[in-house]
């Protein structure tokens, strides 16, 4: 059955952190143009979608057109923008216009009434549409992933094919380059008085070395995050080596390979991937989705003790343009009473280690360390360190640096550290940037392929 309502919502998406210099002539609505950007919100079923209206933006119309099927997931979307339109300080002014039907896809292609379609939600058809909307000459910002597996990948080339060719803008919302903490990380990297050399490594003792461990049931804007139903369901969520990772792969080329781009055919590597599952109750399940039981679609899924295997979990080794990486992710249903969400990033130079704690000992807040490596200068690491620290300082007041028993600590002000929901309103105005100038640089369109290629071909190794 099909219905048409309008509500008020916001409507927009996250796009790159990149630099939008070196383009060719604008292909999409100019800079010049004082036109509004119009926004489409397309099924929305992750909170993300509603994150990305956590701000006002200057350059967007305040109305915002969802297209959906009818079901909790728009409505719990709709509540989203609503928190924000409500909210004591800085409320926002969002308007949504909502079209609730099972022919949503078609309504919306049919109608157009914006130029840029924002993308988050169930990634089982995700391909699906952003194939759908670039066809049809629609901008698109797409939160990750944007596939799942070797098909969705496949449709995925060619949508970026076509982007190049209908002159629109298709990219994901990679909100970690906007972390304080992984933006010093790449800055004292690319200092070579102080990094040296990034390492080759091996595949048995890789050079750079990222793992994240993430929580089904969390809050978020002060909320119980309300996941929708489907989310347990990994053909329709994808697995944990398609999904957070692809935010680890992203920083290991923005970190090691700045603006360079990386092609999948040649210059990707891949060599071991592993799998496991998390263990969901059906008491666990209730708490994080609101309903009383798995839905049939799991229910064939379950064990004997009627508990699901989630794989959330996995790991992968690669090498990138000959350098080794090793990722894993993980999903615990909740964190410890005190604990959060951790995460540990190391690179490995000729002259220095760079590493980013986030756990216990850091109270689960981001923290960047720097050490020497074996039989290095511990001196003249200090030296540099100490020099780069205070030329850092210009662009980050505050910055201060640490000696302890083995390491330097980089000091980070707090006035400096935004939160993971703040990072949405800077990757979406860098969006905004590129789409007003009319072109991402090509290296971004190339990672990201190799970015999915990299996810989808672990999957398919750990499969085996």
């Amino acid at each position: 059955m099909m219905r048409g309502f309008v509500l008020s919502v916001l409507g927009l998406w996250l796009l790159v952190s990149c630099s939008c210099a070196e383009r060719d002539e604008p292909r999409t609505k100019s800079g010049a143009d004082k036109a509004k950007v119009t926004l489409i919100t397309l099924d929305p079923g992750h909170y993300h979608a509603a994150l990305v209206q956590g701000s006002m933006y200057e350059q967007v119309d305040p109305v915002v057109h969802i297209y959906a099927p009818d079901g909790p997931d728009v409505q719990n979307h709709l509540k989203g923008i609503q928190r924000f339109n409500s909210r004591a300080e800085n409320p926002t002014s969002w308007r949504e216009k909502v079209y609730a039907g099972n022919d949503f896809l078609e309504k919306m292609l049919s109608e157009k009434p914006g130029e840029v379609v924002v993308i988050s939600g169930n990634n089982n058809r995700k391909a699906e549409y952003i194939k759908a909307c670039i066809d049809s000459g629609l901008n698109v910002f797409c939160d990750k992933p944007m596939c799942i597996d070797a098909a969705g990948f496949g449709l995925l080339e060619e949508a970026f094919a076509t982007a190049e060719k209908n002159g629109v803008l298709l990219y994901d919302i990679m909100t970690e380059r906007f972390n304080v903490v992984c933006i010093l990380q790449k800055l004292l990297v690319l200092n070579k008085e102080v990094f040296g050399e990034l390492e080759k490594g091996s595949a048995d003792d890789p050079s750079v070395v990222k793992e994240s461990v993430h929580h089904f049931f969390k809050y978020v804007s002060g909320a119980a995050i309300r996941r929708p139903g489907w989310y347990f369901d990994t053909v329709q969520q994808g697995e944990g080596l398609v999904d957070v990772t692809t935010h680890l792969v992203d920083l290991v080329m923005w970190t090691c390979f700045p603006e360079q781009p990386i092609d999948h055919r040649k210059d990707v590597l891949m060599k071991t991937a592993r799998r496991w599952p998390t263990m969901i109750s059906r008491e666990q399940y209730e708490k994080v989705t609101g309903l009383g039981d798995f839905p049939d679609f799991l229910k064939e899924k379950l064990n004997d003790d009627g508990v699901l295997a989630c794989y959330s979990n996995g790991e992968m080794t690669f090498a990138l343009k000959g350098v080794w990486v090793k990722l894993s992710v993980g999903w615990n249903f909740q964190a410890p009473e005190g604990g959060g969400d951790t995460h540990r990033s190391l690179l490995r130079g000729s002259k220095a280690r760079v590493i980013i704690r986030q756990g216990k000992e850091q109270n689960y807040r981001g923290e960047l360390y720097v050490e020497p490596v074996g039989g290095g200068d511990a001196g003249e690491l200090a030296d540099s360190l100490k020099k780069a620290v205070a030329e850092l300082q210009s662009r980050y007041p505050g910055l201060k640096l640490k000696e302890e028993a083995d390491c330097w600590h980089v000091l980070i002000p707090d006035e400096h550290r935004i939160g993971h929901e703040a990072h949405f309103r800077y990757v979406t105005k860098r969006y905004l940037e590129c789409l007003a100038e009319g072109r991402l640089p090509e290296w971004e369109s190339a990672n990201m392929l190799a970015k999915y290629y990299i996810t989808t071909k672990a999957l398919e190794l750990a499969r085996q």
